[in-house]
């Protein structure tokens, strides 16, 4: 495997800028006003999909551009190209001027970083494309091979290698190189004129070779399998309200979308938040402990630096159901009298940087899982979900769970189907009356979307029960 170039490569040696003419076009650009920088990326992505037997898509893409912004007290100019030379940011230059500075200082820069969180390693290189083939296909016929109530097999791998560089006005520069892999597999059984889906993903910031030896894959099928298989077998969901357990990992995505948008700088800022002007009060029951953690390593929601060369860091939002402060970016920090987070997220050299969560979750608590499944009489019990919505203004939330029990003298029952949790997020966590001690994050292979942007996030918890929670099903409760 060859060497992996450096940032410096990519944005001025091979394009031909020269770094001290490139620094002077932004500290002109940005000169009075109170922020900014030139954010400069080169992207390699891939996405392989295996469907019904054979290859569907197959999909490389080399990106790359620079985007200037320009900040003054609330007003935002951003200038973006799809070119890496020195006209593209002078273009840029002249463009973001039209936000009128006020002869201010500008904001220091981001303090530097020693951290590491994952390897510069290009995935892509790592395997050959008729190898990534292969294994597509080979998980499909281990999954056919495996039960003969599978109707349909879908095997997807997707890679990505960004190289960014963050350059400010008074010249400093901040580099990040971010590999991103997953793995996807889904499967449809069928039994007589009923057909049910599982699924189940892993990925992460590091190389495809955790995620493609046979035993790794070879247990994410048999997961994707399992759940096809549990929901061939189950009945309608009850309706009304009921007390809810909640299972490890996955389903921690409710408190993020529930509870994590509600604590990003922005809403809170702008007072469009239901959790605006709460420091300091209490908002979850006592032991509810909720952080947003950029700094795990490998993980698929972490970064070294965000978008904006703010070191990550592990943000304490909720402690002991207190609140103590939220997630920023730059701007909103500054505006508000905090200091940043680490949090200013884009999903690319065309779009502004805005708060955005990296890693979520709920720390654990100290009661056995099964102890709290035990002491639910008559509840759900959800451990996996698809789709939901959020209304950020007053929290409230409806999602969909993909896998869910009922719960029956304290014993998981069977599996339901069509089951929705509804509820409001500040409602929702002063109603969590026991956490289990098996915190988990997720398999790796989130995606939150905020204002037209997407980018990779981590979400997690401990079995979580919620003492009381509307659930809407099909059956009558």
């Amino acid at each position: 495997m060859s060497q992996t170039p450096t940032p410096d490569e990519f944005f001025f040696t091979r394009s031909g800028m020269d770094k001290g003419r490139v620094a002077t076009i932004v500290g002109d650009a940005l000169n009075g006003a109170d922020d900014g920088e030139l954010f400069m990326e080169y992207r390699q992505s891939e996405a392989l999909a295996f469907d019904d037997g054979r290859l569907k898509t197959a999909s490389y893409d080399v990106t790359q551009g620079i985007g200037l912004r320009r900040v003054v007290e609330e007003a935002t100019a951003y200038a973006h190209a799809s070119e890496l030379s020195e006209a593209a940011v002078r273009r840029a230059a002249e463009t973001v001027r039209s936000v009128d500075g006020r002869d201010g200082t500008i904001a220091a820069a981001p303090t530097g970083t020693n951290q590491h969180l994952y390897d510069d390693v290009n995935p892509l290189g790592e395997m050959s494309f008729d190898d990534k083939v292969a294994l597509l296909q080979e998980i499909d016929r281990y999954l056919r091979a495996k039960d003969n109530r599978v109707r349909q097999v879908t095997a997807s791998i997707t890679g990505n290698w960004q190289v960014v560089c963050i350059l400010r006005a008074d010249g400093s520069k901040a580099t990040d190189v971010r590999p991103l892999v997953r793995v996807n597999i889904s499967c449809v059984v069928g039994e007589g004129d009923r057909m049910e889906t599982g699924s189940q993903g892993v990925g992460g910031r590091m190389l495809y070779h955790d995620f493609v030896q046979p035993d790794a894959w070879q247990a994410q099928a048999d997961e994707a399998l399992r759940g096809a298989l549990v929901n061939l077998e189950s009945i309608d969901a009850p309706a009304g309200e009921m007390p809810v357990v909640l299972g490890p990992g996955w389903p921690g995505v409710l408190l993020h979308e529930a509870i994590g948008h509600g604590l990003e700088g922005d809403f809170n800022r702008k007072k469009t938040s239901a959790f605006s002007g709460l420091v300091g009060e209490r908002i979850a029951s006592p032991g509810v402990t909720v952080a947003d953690n950029g700094t795990i390593t490998d993980r698929r929601g972490s970064l070294t630096i965000d978008d904006e060369g703010t070191p990550t860091s592990n943000t304490v939002l909720i402690e002991d159901g207190i609140l103590k402060g939220y997630m920023h970016d730059r701007m909103n920090a500054r505006l508000m009298g905090h200091a940043a987070t680490g949090n200013g997220r884009r999903e690319s050299y065309a779009h502004q940087p805005m708060p955005r969560m990296t890693n979520t979750y709920a720390l654990a608590g100290d009661r056995d899982p099964q102890e709290i499944v035990a002491s639910v009489k008559k509840g759900l019990y959800a451990v996996n979900f698809g789709g939901g919505q959020v209304d950020i203004t007053n929290g409230k939330f409806v999602f969909s769970a993909s896998e869910a029990y009922l719960i029956e003298d304290g014993m998981v029952g069977p599996a339901v189907k069509g089951a929705t949790l509804i509820g409001n997020g500040p409602d929702v966590l002063t109603k969590v009356t026991a956490l289990g001690n098996d915190m988990e994050l997720d398999k790796g292979i989130g995606t939150c979307g905020k204002a037209g942007q997407g980018v990779p996030v981590g979400v997690g918890q401990p079995t979580m029960l919620v003492d009381q929670l509307t659930v809407g099903g099909t059956q009558a409760g």
